[in-house]
């Protein structure tokens, strides 16, 4: 029987999606910088470009981070709205529309929690968040069928419109912004991912 200092202690992985289509380049790496100053060290998949879903609108990116930690759900829940509502609150207005930054809690280890949406069903519903997930857990299982992430992904990549762009670290801002993102330096501290899926 678990105690519930054990419980507390226990370390599970939580893979979250991140989003962006009002400058992009800019509010990935910020999410991500701030992804990892609130978590710690983060695993991220590249970086990929998909059409905007359900709305007219510029084309989104899109990275998918894991990172392990002893917080319960609700608490990565309110971090990550957190994160995504800082200072961009007014310019997410429903769930078809233009984002600065969409930070979406996807799976929470293997826990199935429907009241919760975990696992969120835009893991198998989207190629942004399925295709990144399989680049950086291609044997993770999805919790509902047992079916691994890239068995998943492989059936569907086929017929998706979805670019790899490039890694994390070589993700460019246009030339009228700062190098810095909230003036941390994401380099050296963010583990990547540079093959192929």
């Amino acid at each position: 029987m678990n105690t519930t200092a054990e419980a507390a202690s226990a370390r599970i992985d939580v893979y979250v999606g991140v989003g962006s289509n009002i400058s992009p380049e800019r509010e990935i790496l910020s999410g991500v910088a701030a992804l990892q100053a609130e978590f710690g060290p983060l695993e991220i998949s590249s970086v990929y470009r998909s059409p905007a879903l359900g709305f007219d609108g510029d084309d989104f990116l899109n990275v998918v981070a894991v990172f392990t930690t002893s917080l319960g759900p609700d608490a990565v829940e309110a971090r990550l709205d957190a994160i995504e509502n800082d200072g961009r609150s007014a310019l997410n207005s429903g769930r078809f529309a233009p984002r600065a930054l969409d930070c979406d809690l996807l799976m929470y280890g293997m826990r199935i929690e429907a009241a919760r949406r975990l696992p969120r069903d835009d893991v198998l519903r989207y190629p942004f968040v399925l295709g990144p997930l399989a680049e950086i857990a291609p044997q993770l299982r999805h919790p509902l069928d047992g079916v691994t992430i890239a068995e998943h992904w492989a059936r569907r990549k086929a017929a998706v419109q979805l670019r790899r762009i490039c890694r994390i670290d070589e993700l460019q801002l246009p030339a009228d912004a700062a190098a810095a993102v909230d003036g941390q330096d994401l380099s050296g501290h963010v583990s990547r991912v540079t093959g192929e899926i």
